[in-house]
């Protein structure tokens, strides 16, 4: 079986810190967590007016796909109660996104925001 490595961006603007909290535990569950980078206060991009958010990264070593992983991310946000009919930039309890899949950036969000440059580079990621 293949192990694929990943860095996952985690976020979150709603009682964040008990909610990176319990994503982080609903990880373990399904992934290797390897290391976990700083958290980091972020302004909100899009909808200016709601809280900061709470950003950081995790490198994790899995053996499900991309899209196995990416449906089990999808899966512990709706538990956590994540409302996916509220806008797009808008507050949330939890965001989990696949930034790097095997050394490669599938997240476009990477070159445009510098926090996650900042995060995936403390997990020990460059391009």
């Amino acid at each position: 079986m293949q192990i694929n490595n990943c860095i996952i961006g985690i976020g979150s603007n709603i009682d964040a810190e008990k909610n990176i909290a319990q994503a982080l535990n609903n990880l373990e569950n399904e992934v290797t967590v390897i290391q976990i980078s700083e958290m980091l206060k972020t302004k909100p991009i899009g909808i200016i007016d709601q809280p900061d958010f709470t950003n950081g990264a995790i490198r994790i070593e899995t053996e499900k796909s991309l899209e196995e992983l990416r449906s089990s991310l999808k899966m512990i946000e709706t538990r956590m109660g994540r409302d996916r009919s509220l806008p797009k930039f808008g507050p949330r309890i939890i965001d989990l996104d696949i930034l790097i899949w095997n050394n490669q950036v599938i997240d476009q969000d990477y070159f445009t925001r510098d926090f996650l440059r900042h995060l995936a580079s403390e997990l020990g990621f460059t391009l």
